[in-house]
Parts: C-alpha cells; sequence; structure tokens
C-alpha cells in the first residue's frame, strides 16, 4: 500500500520524526540501530571515524603550537580517558601526562557544585599545562581548573575538548582547542556516560527528544 502524505501535514511531521530519530534512517540511507539506555533512548550522532579524523586534526595542531616545548597533559577524569588515550597517540613532540578528577555532573545536568583538582602526583609549577576534557558544557568546571593551575604557579595553561556546548560559547570559556561544538543535546559514549553507562560506546550518541516536533 502506497500513501502520499503532504509536506506540510502533522502526519507527515511524525513519520518523518520517527524516521530520523527511532530507525534513524532516510531514504537511501541503511538503518542504524538506536540505543537505549535506562529511562532515555539515544540515537547516533558522531560517528568514531569523525572522531578519529577530528582528532588527528587537534593534534597536529598542538603539536605544531608546542613544537618548542614540553607541555604536560592533564585529562580530566572519567570522561576525558577515550578522548585523551586517542589524542596523546597522535602528538608529535615530548610531552607529560597526569591524569587528574573533579566532578559537576549528576544525572544529564551539571550541578554546579566543584570539588578541587586531586590527581596530579608532580609539580606543576612553571609548566606548560594543557587540559584535556571531554565536553565542556556551563564551563564552571574548566573555569576552576584553569583557575587553580594558574595559582600554583603553571607558565602557561590552555584547554583542550572534544566537545563544547552553546552555553560556554556564550560565556567565552576559553577553549583554544575545540573538535566539536554542539547546541545543548545531551550526550553519551565515547567516554561520556550517563549514570555511570555507556562510557564504553566508540560513537557519541544523543538523546532523543520528541519535543523537536514541530507543531
Amino acid at each position: 500500500m502506497h500513501v502520499n502524505l503532504k509536506n506540510d501535514s502533522q502526519e507527515y511531521k511524525y513519520v518523518t520524526f520517527y524516521l530520523k530519530n527511532y530507525l534513524c534512517v532516510l531514504p537511501g540511507q541503511e538503518a542504524m540501530p538506536n540505543i537505549k539506555i535506562k529511562d532515555l533512548a539515544f540515537k547516533k550522532f558522531i560517528s568514531s571515524s569523525k572522531i578519529e579524523e577530528k582528532i588527528a586534526e587537534l593534534a597536529a595542531q598542538i603539536s605544531q603550537d608546542y613544537k618548542d616545548k614540553t607541555p604536560v597533559f592533564l585529562p580530566i577524569l572519567n570522561g576525558s580517558f577515550m578522548f585523551a588515550s586517542d589524542l596523546l597517540k597522535e602528538i608529535r613532540v615530548p610531552c607529560r601526562v597526569s591524569f587528574v578528577k573533579t566532578s559537576s555532573y549528576a544525572g544529564t545536568s551539571s550541578t554546579g557544585q566543584l570539588k578541587t583538582l586531586i590527581g596530579h602526583d608532580e609539580s606543576l609549577f612553571q609548566q606548560h599545562i594543557i587540559v584535556v576534557e571531554d565536553i565542556v558544557d556551563t564551563g564552571l568546571t574548566l573555569d576552576k581548573i584553569i583557575e587553580e593551575l594558574r595559582e600554583r604557579g603553571a607558565k602557561s595553561v590552555e584547554a583542550v575538548s572534544l566537545l563544547r556546548k552553546k552555553l560556554a560559547r556564550e560565556k567565552k570559556i576559553d577553549v583554544k582547542y575545540v573538535g566539536f561544538d554542539l547546541e545543548n543535546e545531551f550526550v553519551l559514549g565515547y567516554g561520556l556516560d550517563y549514570d555511570g553507562l555507556g562510557r564504553n560506546l566508540t560513537d557519541i550518541y544523543k538523546a532523543i527528544d520528541s519535543t523537536a516536533i514541530e507543531q
């Protein structure tokens, strides 16, 4: 049976939304399964191949900018572990790495409650620091980290983040190296989690929001 739907009809909007968000397929494309974690459904957003390409670009730029220096990379756990691992494999200058931890997340949103930077095992005085983040959301955590590093006498402090949200851009949070700019999508995969789940996914997924249907 073949049914013709007008492009401006409510039925057409619902069918199009379903195809794009629940089957992840449009005419001429192969279907990609969605995933569900706890109470949220997610669809593929950024493929592992695109992530790989972007990381190569970021690493090349960092290697060029620090060609006469020995930077210290500070990946922020837990989320940045995959990004940091792949990024550092592509860095072509001598460097050191020290994983650190701080947190402002609970569930799908930032709590705004910041903890001090912990975990580094060497002096950061007069060092060229590159903070490695998976995502810069509100920018509260990154601002706190940069402020603390400067207070400890770092010679320079820059940040690299795989993802950056709209709010951080509007607040002009200082992130020199950015992979992908987002709006306000809730994402997981490639180190990012939803209540501890989904970090092991190789692609990045975004939550499906039914309110995206145009009325």
